[in-house]
């Protein structure tokens, strides 16, 4: 048989098992490679934002940053050239993505992690010794073949870790971990735009550095998941490693069994980037493109990797655009801890809704705010009080967010997959978002100076959209075994179309005695 998860019938297993001490710190160390792509994510938008920078680096946009007050606000940063620095290093994550599924399938998750931090490490270097803009874009380059790297491989990891009802929560450690990242770089920022030498740049990017070492050495301590041990041909050292993370006092035949048998089942599948093209991988498939598409178009990348530059084009100061920023950052934070206490609780679905139905409120509030202050003319001043008021509704659309999108966006398509197709289904997760966030960044600048105040207007369209698409299409997934997923699939209202009774098998301790679907 090819292809089809094995599974019991009925409505999922709740295998034993408990969070143990050792499945914690396991999954803490792992989230850490969010550390790496949030600290990026915060510290461009800051640096960007620093004279010393843009007069060494970008002369041009200092000198119409230095006109703004008497031209268009709108405008004073959109420069292709400034927006390649910030997006190349997505177009990398997007390519190495691709290879990163070969080396997480290959040699396991853990080393797939290391290479992503090592390589982070390098790109980290270049850039704090960087003295033209060609050093520059080669190590954002380099940072961006780790991200595509750790963003490939963590999420899975963390998913086949986790026991099956704690699986939100732990997983959505990787967003707490990206969130931490950014508000720490927002910080950094803050700090060195005060060295009056002009070097804090240098600084705030060579810290890449430590985030990068967390997560490179952090995985050489990092055990192998069960699943990937399986795949790779050692069955022995994977139930003994299902046993420590289960409980040493867990009975887990079951869950090894199933497991054992996921595994066989994905070996019949020579070619998963083929395999995953086929009709009853349609769901998922649909999903892996959907979701990080969807997550990018929330529009949360142009508040985080610019939201110095964002408040600086709003008429604030310099240093109290840095603040804003540190202000949205710790929003990210407290916010991505409601989702964790609450996502294998509430569910998904909630999560997704409610946080579209609060970003699309804020979005409209954000956009008219401006809108009156600004008009399509860009000049014009924002007093104290009002500039408030922006920040508060900005910091509620992060809210929003942070407990639905952010999270969500890495957890929902990294549960679904079944072994056989899981690391192909990955990269296609991630080379996705990596596009968009791409297409995002090299036109977020151009596409404010064009569209004005109408930018929000149009990422709240987006939203209002995405919205609708989770309430018809995302099943419930909360508290089930990632390998008895297809059982969701196959009773969704649409997807049950695409799925046929020969692609749902019985448990894998019923499958030496009979292969047949039980009624």
């Amino acid at each position: 048989m090819a292809g089809g998860a094995v599974v019991s019938t009925g409505a999922g297993k709740d295998y034993p098992g408990k969070l143990t001490l050792f499945v914690f710190f396991t999954c803490v160390v792992a989230a850490t490679g969010g550390l790496i792509f949030g600290y990026d994510i915060g510290i461009s938008g800051g640096v960007t934002s620093m004279d010393p920078f843009l007069k060494k680096f970008f002369p041009e946009v200092y000198r119409k940053k230095q006109m703004a007050d008497k031209n268009n606000q709108y405008c004073k940063y959109d420069n292709q050239l400034l927006q390649t620095f910030t997006s190349s290093l997505y177009l990398a994550a997007l390519v190495s993505s691709f290879f990163a599924a070969t080396v997480t399938r290959v040699l396991g998750r853990k080393w797939s992690m290391f290479a992503g931090g090592l390589t982070f490490l390098i790109g980290a270097a270049l850039n704090g010794a960087a003295e033209n803009v060609a050093m520059l874009i080669v190590g954002r380059i380099l940072l961006g073949v780790g991200v595509g790297f750790a963003n490939q491989s963590v999420p899975v990891y963390l998913s086949e870790m986790a026991p099956a009802r704690l699986r939100g929560m732990l997983n959505i450690g990787f967003q707490l971990m990206i969130t931490i990242g950014i508000l720490a770089a927002e910080l950094i920022n803050y700090g060195t735009a005060k060295i009056k030498a002009g070097w804090g740049w240098r600084v705030s990017l060579a810290l890449a550095a430590v985030p990068a070492a967390i997560i490179t050495l952090g995985s050489l301590f990092l055990p192998d998941t069960p699943n990937s041990l399986i795949d790779r041909g050692h069955p022995e050292a994977a139930e003994r490693m299902l046993r420590r993370i289960r409980g040493s006092d867990v009975d887990v035949s079951e869950e090894y069994a199933d497991l054992v048998a996921a595994s066989e089942e994905s070996k019949l599948v020579q070619h998963p980037w083929r395999n995953i093209l086929r009709r009853k991988y349609r769901a998922q498939l649909t999903m892996a493109i959907c979701i990080p598409f969807f997550q990018q178009l929330t529009g949360i990348n142009v508040i985080m990797f610019y939201a110095p530059v964002l408040f600086d084009t709003l008429g604030f100061k310099s240093d109290a655009s840095l603040m804003s920023a540190v202000i949205t950052g710790l929003v990210n934070v407290f916010a991505t801890l409601v989702s964790i206490f609450t996502v294998d609780r509430l569910g998904r679905r909630k999560l997704f809704l409610q946080g579209g139905a609060q970003m699309v409120v804020c979005q409209v509030v954000v956009g008219t705010l401006i809108a009156v202050k600004f008009g399509t003319s860009g000049i014009g001043d924002i007093p104290k009080g009002y500039a408030a008021v922006v920040v508060l509704f900005i910091c509620m659309y992060v809210a929003g967010f942070a407990w639905s999108w952010g999270p969500l966006g890495w957890l929902v398509p990294s549960e679904i997959f079944p072994l056989e197709i899981r690391p192909a289904g990955q990269s296609i997760n991630v080379s996705v978002n990596m596009l968009f966030t791409f297409v995002i960044a090299q036109a977020f600048l151009t596409m404010l100076c064009h569209m004005k105040f109408g930018l929000f207007y149009f990422f709240a369209g987006w939203v209002v959209i995405m919205t609708v698409f989770i309430a018809l299409f995302l099943p419930e997934t909360k508290n089930v075994p990632i390998e008895e997923m297809v059982l969701v699939w196959k009773s969704h209202w649409f997807w049950r179309r695409f799925i046929g009774d020969q692609d749902v098998h019985v448990g894998a301790n019923h499958v030496s005695n009979n292969n047949k679907l039980q009624p």
